[in-house]
């Protein structure tokens, strides 16, 4: 048994709408008698290249603020409990 099911539904249209007579239908026109008579069509702008300029970038640490400690416990059980 097929486990493929078939609906009846027609396949949406999708994209631009065509219209009699409007300038993208007759701009597509031309593209096609132009491939039709060995043209190329190319995209309309350049592709443009990534420029990688040579930067250093100097990062620095911070150091954390020092805790002001009363006694050496309390100094012992901050560092613990950080960990």
């Amino acid at each position: 048994m097929s486990t493929k099911k078939t609906t009846n539904t027609p396949a949406a249209k999708r994209g631009r709408p065509t219209v009699a007579g409007s300038k993208r239908q007759a701009v597509l026109a031309m593209r096609a008698a132009k491939v039709a008579a060995g043209g190329e069509i190319k995209r309309g702008r350049p592709a443009g290249t990534k420029k990688v300029a040579d930067v250093t970038i100097e990062v620095k640490a911070v150091a954390k603020k020092a805790k002001t400690v009363k006694s050496i416990e309390s100094l012992v059980d901050s560092i613990v409990n950080e960990a």
